[in-house]
């Protein structure tokens, strides 16, 4: 959970022609109303609002490819049909899939706990046959699949340090980086838009100096974009916001890219008694509109809506916006997570916009999720949380 140049140019410098790239995008999106839009029109700033160029996808994030150290054997990890099954009776039609690269590396980091720069470009193709099982699993169940790189070469929002590299400023991390996507582009050149995406690295962290600028995130993620369209021109390419998710990011526009929101705000909400976020166990019990210890509201249905109005603004603009993931903690009381979780779910759907839970099974999810306040509902084995099914089903 500043400003800098429009990227208007390749990382070989080569010039990008941002209509082109823009037809690309809309072609992918299957808006052809939205392609008209493109066309020259001297009354467009008299024009209504335009409607978000993808489908409203929403679903959940399947997390078996989620982590490669200490994640188990990969062999374990194909995604039961009864996660797609369920995700297309429920009503839903979208499946976000986090991946770890090192699951897919060729060395000894299972008995070291390491990688080294080198190893980052020897893939594995017995462990993408398990992926392209996932990706022929959506087509049958008609669920849209947008594949993500969690721990991409160079960067993982969790333990970034671990890396050999550094994504945004080793020349050695970018290259694997863009080649990881040309592998995938090539592999699934077939599968259309319509049933998969790409989302090419899991939440950004906020520019600073001597780690990353808002140039070096611009110029790889355009980089890797224009390296898929090269074999996949109309491929849908996912670039999540800035500030792990949190911030759109202007430049990207004319790349003609979709942009990714994440919908954890406030974390005293989703995050709280997250080990990883809520490290010293110091939020305060939560409520919703959020109390600070002083009984003064820092968060409510107002300010959410002016966190999300940048995202609206993008997809106001034409620009495809998708949240791709939300939710909250499972020790989150239960009566807070669901009067939250509406709002934020009734936001993005007056912008348009479609999301995926973190997750359908699990501690954020909506089985098996281990809340000690509800009643759960048997349900072929496992435990549905029936009462967020019916919030998730009405947004």
């Amino acid at each position: 959970m500043t400003q800098a140049t429009s990227s208007g140019a390749a990382a070989d410098g080569k010039s990008v022609d941002p209509g082109l790239s823009r037809r690309r995008f809309l072609i992918a999106s299957g808006s052809l109303a939205a392609l008209a839009s493109t066309r020259p029109n001297r009354a467009a700033a008299e024009e209504p609002p335009r409607k978000n160029p993808i489908p409203r996808w929403r679903g959940f994030n399947l997390l078996n490819y989620f982590q490669g150290l200490g994640g188990g054997d990969v062999n374990d990890m194909a995604i039961p049909d009864d996660d797609f099954r369920w995700i297309r009776d429920w009503g839903f039609d979208f499946a976000r899939i986090p991946m770890d690269y090192w699951l897919w590396i060729k060395s000894d980091w299972r008995a070291t706990r390491k990688l080294q720069p080198e190893d980052a470009l020897k893939i594995d193709e017995s462990v993408l046959e398990k992926i392209d099982k996932t990706v022929e699993q959506g087509q049958k169940f008609g669920v849209h699949v947008s594949l993500n790189f969690h721990r991409a070469p160079g960067y993982c929002i969790n333990d970034p340090e671990r890396e050999p590299f550094v994504l945004w400023s080793d020349q050695r991390a970018e290259d694997a980086f863009v080649h990881h996507w040309e592998v995938f582009a090539r592999r699934y050149s077939s599968v259309p838009s319509k049933q998969l995406s790409f989302n090419l690295v899991n939440e950004a962290p906020a520019p600073r100096q001597g780690y990353m600028s808002r140039k070096d995130y611009i110029r790889v993620m355009t980089r890797a974009t224009n390296a898929i369209r090269a074999v996949t021109p109309d491929r849908l390419v996912i670039v999540d916001g800035l500030n792990v998710g949190n911030i759109p990011v202007e430049d990207l526009v004319p790349l003609g890219v979709v942009q990714s929101v994440h919908g954890y705000s406030p974390a005293g909400i989703s995050h709280y008694r997250a080990s990883w976020v809520d490290r010293k166990s110091s939020f305060p019990t939560p409520t919703w509109p959020l109390l600070d210890k002083n009984g003064r509201t820092t968060w409510d249905r107002a300010r959410l809506e002016e966190h999300y109005k940048p995202w609206g603004e993008l997809v106001a603009k034409g620009v495809g916006v998708h949240c791709g993931e939300c939710g909250s903690f499972n020790k989150t009381p239960c009566e807070v997570f669901y009067a939250w979780m509406a709002d934020v779910l009734d936001i993005l759907k007056g912008h348009g916009i479609g999301w995926a839970l973190w997750n359908l099974r699990g501690s954020f999810g909506l089985i098996d999720s281990g809340r000690s306040d509800i009643e759960y509902e048997d349900f072929q084995g496992h435990k549905l949380d029936r009462r967020l099914l019916d919030v998730l089903q009405k947004s």
